[in-house]
């Protein structure tokens, strides 16, 4: 490191709440393992009110962020002055940005200021801006305007970020994509990682298994938030599929969100059997209910990730997810891809598996993933900007 000191890496985010899923933990994850390494990590994230604390993942710093309409309660940092005045007063060594919105201009302050910075892109703007053509009975000419304005807005916003951070680091080669059709020169691929400890198939429940289900019966779960992108619609069609055909299932959603009440109303009108659990706090007790599922559906199109689909994997049990996602990359062979909306079918195949063959293959597969070599890759960007951060490093396999 530089004159043999460790780095002071300062880290902002915004969506960054008590109920956030995959985000919070990667944050956590990283600024851990950062401070295991012997590094200084700084989170800086939104909140109801200033704090300033020492945690697990290093010093976190939150200050006010108003509530984004339509979110569910998500905040984002505002107030570029006193947040720049606040990375000065913290003088960092190194900056890494995880997102995309209100501190995209970051990359332009450390530039200024000297700082290598990284961007992590936790979502497709691609995705997240084609979401809008995804409409039943839209016209195919219609759908491909769409999509064509969605690419092309896409395209501008990430070639400025290309430009304004040393480095841009996604999770998988779907997430890369956007910035390969751009011919982004700084682009770095290090997958995320799970925690194979806690989320294991040892945590499998009798008691909790029944809790859910009656003897015989087959569960589903459901576990993201509940928002228009997730498509936590698609679960509960799956659901009404699946009992249609004949197949006496329940689904469990673990998870909230701004389209809570809209799918209770849902299940009550389609008599389905559905248990709405909330947010899960405590992790034992998530892990313990994903371990006690016969599966798993991920129905979200735009993950860049899914984190939630790698903790089901690693409690041995197999995910559905869509095929239009960066899920069929990381569930592999573990998991059924969807094309469409047959998530039923999905979970028909799955159950066509041997369950000791498809519950070993699910956890082999997420022992794949760990989060000491997540983090070690994201030291090796941090580090190599040090001598020339304008040169492309590549991907760098976790």
């Amino acid at each position: 490191w530089e004159d043999g000191r460790l780095m002071r890496i300062v880290r902002l985010a915004n969506y960054v709440g008590p109920r956030s899923g995959g985000m919070r933990t990667a944050l956590r994850e990283l600024g851990a393992g950062y401070l295991a390494a012997g590094h200084d990590p700084v989170l800086i994230i939104p909140g109801r009110r200033r704090g300033d604390e020492a945690t697990a993942q290093g010093r976190m710093i939150t200050r006010y962020g108003p509530i984004v309409p339509f979110t569910g309660g998500y905040r984002a940092l505002l107030g570029r002055r006193r947040l720049a005045a606040l990375l000065t007063e913290l003088r960092p060594d190194r900056l890494e940005v995880s997102d995309r919105t209100t501190l995209r201009w970051t990359g332009q302050w450390a530039r200024a200021h000297g700082v290598p910075a990284v961007m992590v892109s936790h979502e497709s703007l691609t995705g997240l801006f084609s979401l809008p053509a995804d409409v039943s009975g839209m016209s195919r000419w219609r759908s491909r305007l769409l999509s064509e304005r969605a690419t092309a807005l896409a395209d501008a916003l990430n070639c400025r970020s290309s430009r304004n951070y040393q480095r841009i680091v996604c999770t998988t080669r779907w997430a890369a994509a956007e910035f390969e059709r751009i011919g982004a020169p700084n682009l770095t691929r290090i997958p995320l990682g799970v925690d194979l400890e806690l989320f294991s198939p040892e945590r499998y429940s009798d008691a909790a298994r029944d809790s859910y289900a009656k003897p015989g019966q087959t569960l589903l779960v459901h576990c993201a938030r509940l928002s228009v992108e997730k498509k936590p619609h698609r679960s509960l069609a799956a659901l009404a599929g699946l009992r249609a055909a004949g197949l006496d299932a329940v689904l469990v959603v673990a998870g909230d969100g701004p389209l809570r009440a809209r799918l209770e109303r849902a299940a009550r009108r389609a008599s389905l059997p559905v248990r709405f659990a909330g947010f899960v706090t405590d992790p034992k007790e998530l892990a313990t209910l994903l371990a006690s599922a016969d599966v798993v559906i991920a129905p979200g199109p735009v993950e860049t990730f899914g984190l939630a689909a790698l903790e089901a994997l690693a409690c041995g049990t197999p995910v559905v997810v869509s095929a239009s996602s960066a899920l069929p990359e990381v569930v592999g062979t573990a998991g059924i891809a969807v094309t469409g909306e047959d998530f039923a079918g999905g979970v028909r195949a799955i159950l066509a598996r041997d369950p000791i063959a498809r519950r070993a293959a699910a956890r082999a597969r997420a022992e794949e993933f760990g989060w000491p070599a997540s983090v070690t890759a994201f030291l090796a960007v941090h580090e190599a900007l040090n001598t020339d951060s304008f040169r492309p490093l590549g991907q760098v396999q976790a």
